[in-house]
């Protein structure tokens, strides 16, 4: 069974890689873009039933660093 995790630091967390490709995009010409926030996403194979409380045990244990970044679960 896949099921992805979306991880992304919390608001008001400092954004340094974001705020980087908003100043590449706007170096580019890409006008109008106001803020960038840059996350990362996980991909994983995991058995059949695997419940998504384990899931969020995966997160809070290893996958996401619960103090500066949040994170949704997508099974399916």
């Amino acid at each position: 069974m896949k099921v992805r995790v979306d991880v992304m630091l919390k608001n008001g967390v400092l954004d340094p890689q974001g705020e980087a490709v908003r100043h590449a995009l706007g170096s580019l010409g890409f006008d109008g873009v106001d803020g960038v926030r840059q996350g990362k996403v996980i991909e994983l194979d995991v058995a059949e039933g695997t419940t998504e409380d384990t899931v969020r045990d995966m997160c809070e244990r290893l996958l996401a660093n619960t103090v500066i970044e949040s994170y949704q679960i997508h099974m399916g």
